[in-house]
């Protein structure tokens, strides 16, 4: 692992997509590397979303991840 990698993995775990949960990116992509393809699936998997925001912060931040990730295949 180059340090290019551990540096993104280390954001990956510190940035919160679902700030109202404490859920960080790193979690929301290792559940779409698992087979989540769609918003709900991934809130199911990780409880983002089911926030007192109702998921107005998270779910766009999530549809770019599971549309970034399906384009890396």
């Amino acid at each position: 692992m180059d340090n290019t990698d551990l540096n993104s993995e280390i954001l990956d775990k510190m940035t919160k997509v679902c700030i109202c949960k404490g859920i960080p990116r790193s979690t929301i992509k290792k559940v779409i590397r698992e087979g989540a393809t769609s918003i709900q699936e991934v809130q199911k998997a990780t409880g983002a979303g089911s926030g007192p925001c109702g998921g107005r912060r998270c779910t766009p931040k999530i549809l770019g991840l599971l549309e970034e990730l399906s384009e890396n295949e």
